[in-house]
């Protein structure tokens, strides 16, 4: 039995061409930890039903930004940032909630290779039952079919980490610099919106969400800030308010500069490369935002890196 420890990435995943498009979307609308429609037996008949309908603009919305998600790779990419910066004794792996590689694939390999110890971390920032909830579950599910004895740590939540507020500023400043004149730059921090019901029901989310804006705002004084939510869908009530409604609000009172802070988002994906960067983009300009940008994303940052491998050695102490 190898001696090593399995560090095992959670994340979404993402389409990895246009024909897994309507998959994905079925694997995420399948989820009951995301949203319940329905009973239980009827969910996989009705996530049907919307897929077909949604599929045609989700795909050519991946057709503009490449042609499939960028998450795999940008994951993997982190995966073996950690592992050199880990050093030996650890292997670091990607385990995908809604397209391959799966938990049940990751663990295969695991079990191949002989490592029983697991950290599985999270890379959802902030705790919220529909997504490290759900990427937990399935890791579950997924161990008690392995037919195999890990032992598993889990870390859960990272929001409020010095590494990863350090992170965040840093990708702040770096957008800030582009300015002209950083004084009159509005931040606007953009988080993935949840169902109301979920934080009335005690969901942590949006407490952990606003504790990030104020300790990165405790490095920013005298700069404007907002917090919006993006990524809606559906007919339930949304947390508010949204980030098209706040651009709204921000263009009416004659802000010109607005700098997107993506918060709850460590990678790009579709919701930075084509919701904010192409959709808020196309409306902020609309609206009479002239100088509309977006901070860059976390990914391979060796700050962030850093912070996964210090959360990583103390889960294992």
């Amino acid at each position: 039995m190898s001696q090593r420890t399995a560090v095992l990435l959670l994340q979404m995943g993402g389409p990895d061409s246009l024909d897994a498009v309507e998959p994905f979307l079925y694997n995420l609308f399948s989820d009951r930890d995301i949203i319940k429609i329905g009973p239980s037996f009827l969910q996989p008949f009705i996530a049907r039903m919307i897929v077909r309908r949604r599929a045609p603009k989700s795909a050519a919305n991946y057709r503009d930004i490449g042609g499939k998600s960028p998450l795999r790779e940008l994951t993997e990419a982190q995966a073996a940032a950690l592992e050199k910066t880990l050093g030996g004794g650890y292997r670091c792996a990607v385990a995908m909630r809604y397209w391959h590689p799966f938990a049940r694939e990751a663990l295969a390999a695991l079990k191949a290779e002989g490592i029983s110890r697991v950290v599985a971390l999270s890379l959802y920032p902030h705790y919220s039952r529909a997504t490290s909830g759900s990427s937990f579950n399935d890791l579950d599910r997924a161990l008690a079919d392995s037919q195999a004895s890990f032992n598993v740590v889990r870390i859960r939540q990272f929001f409020d980490h010095p590494l990863y507020i350090q992170a965040l500023a840093e990708k702040i400043e770096q957008g800030l610099s582009g300015f002209p004149e950083r004084s009159g730059v509005q931040l606007f921090f953009s988080a993935h919106s949840l169902p109301q019901s979920f934080i009335d029901e005690g969901d942590p989310y949006l407490d952990q969400i606003r504790a990030t804006v104020r300790l990165v705002m405790e490095r920013f004084e005298g700069i404007a800030h907002h917090l919006a939510f993006q990524s809606r869908a559906g007919p339930v009530k949304w947390l508010e308010p949204s980030t098209g409604d706040k651009l709204k609000e921000l263009a009416g009172q004659g802000h010109r500069q607005v700098l997107m802070v993506p918060l709850s988002f460590v990678s790009d994906h579709i919701e930075t490369l084509h919701e904010i960067d192409i959709e808020y983009r196309e409306e902020a300009h609309r609206l009479g935002i002239s100088d509309f940008r977006r901070m860059e994303s976390l990914n391979s940052s060796p700050t962030f890196i850093n912070c996964l491998a210090e959360l990583v050695k103390k889960a294992g102490t």
